[in-house]
């Protein structure tokens, strides 16, 4: 059954019990070796037009799934069947929490936007640790996404990122360190440059220990970041991935919003905005980042695609990967698949030989 006949079901439901279905139902395709198959010949692209390597990872296709969706881990194993050229798991924290109370997720169809506050629950760093350890193959790269726990004060913040990650190290292609969520109290002020760059050497130190003591080269170190940052502090962020000991080796742009469009006062619940209203916003941010960096650092966008052309709009702002969400809520796995049918007929549209020309071309 298509999304489009499905989607009027699922939004009969509350979006957190939706989301809740929808991971169980993955959880137990990642179980069955022949719809695996099915799922990966009908939604996967095979174009080395698409294909990129960053951090010693090879990507087969630019479009991701952002931190979010699969928490702990649950589905895994399906995911990259539904066309993926990565996956994020997260935001994990070192310690189970329940997250906000409910309602904590509203979905606003004719806006094709999502408002959420959950606040990072999950089942902790052991458990997705234990789902990972077992998953029974590994065809695309998988990111960590790291946070802190509510209950932890600001000052101990890198002990639980530390923490999370001496669980997860030997699981993950790539790390995230998550302070940007606007649904952790404080957790925001971590952004300052002060802040950052302490919480950086720290998670930095225990990489490079743990490398050493897994025998394997330290997992490339990103960072996911506000939309809600001004250019200033934008500046002083990218920053930290240039120079001869670089703290990041490439950002995430951006999180969800707390701004809400004036044009439409309906979006009145508090939390973070993510979806269509988004776009420009968070493409505005990838624009400056890519300037700060002299487009020297792989930047992962996200934040609004429901399209190819807003895919391509990322890029264009100077994006080498791209994470979608909330789109697939609104569209469907059948997105990834239009993006990735579509992007090199856009760039090549424009004179444009391949995505990397393209990118950072609208800076």
């Amino acid at each position: 059954m298509s999304y489009r006949l499905l989607r009027p079901l699922l939004f009969t439901l509350d979006p957190e019990r939706a989301h809740t279905l929808s991971i169980a139902a993955l959880a137990a395709l990642g179980r069955m070796p022949q719809s695996m198959a099915y799922l990966t010949k009908h939604y996967s692209v095979t174009d080395p037009r698409l294909a990129q390597d960053f951090w010693g990872l090879h990507f087969p296709n630019p479009v991701g799934l952002a931190a979010g969706y699969d928490k702990d881990a649950r589905a895994a194993a399906a995911l990259p069947a539904l066309g993926f050229g990565f996956i994020e798991i997260g935001t994990v924290t070192p310690r189970p929490q329940p997250g906000n109370p409910r309602p904590r997720v509203f979905r606003y169809p004719a806006q094709q936007t999502v408002i959420n506050r959950m606040g990072f629950p999950g089942e902790g760093a052991a458990a997705v640790a234990h789902r990972l350890a077992a998953l029974p193959g590994h065809p695309v790269p998988i990111g960590i996404n790291l946070g802190k726990n509510r209950d932890t004060p600001l000052a101990q913040a890198q002990d639980d990122y530390i923490a999370a990650l001496e669980l997860l190290f030997h699981y993950g292609d790539y790390l995230c360190i998550n302070v940007s969520s606007p649904n952790t109290p404080g957790l925001r002020l971590l952004q300052g440059e002060e802040a950052l760059r302490g919480l950086l050497c720290a998670v930095t130190a225990a990489n490079q220990r743990l490398a050493v003591q897994y025998q394997r080269a330290p997992l490339p170190l990103l960072l996911k970041i506000a939309p809600d940052l001004d250019n200033d502090d934008l500046n002083a962020i990218g920053g930290l991935a240039l120079g001869a000991e670089p703290l990041v080796d490439g950002f995430i742009a951006t999180n969800a919003t707390i701004k809400r469009p004036t044009s439409q006062p309906g979006l009145s619940e508090s939390g973070g905005l993510s979806g269509a209203p988004l776009l420009e916003q968070s493409n505005a941010v990838i624009a400056q980042l890519y300037r700060a960096t002299q487009g020297q650092v792989p930047i992962i966008g996200v934040g609004g695609i429901l399209s190819a052309a807003d895919a391509y709009a990322k890029i264009q702002a100077g994006a080498s990967l791209l994470q979608v969400y909330s789109g697939l809520i609104f569209r469907g796995p059948e997105l990834v698949r239009e993006i990735l049918e579509t992007l090199p007929e856009l760039w090549l549209k424009d004179g444009y030989p391949d995505l990397a020309h393209a990118r950072g071309s609208a800076t």
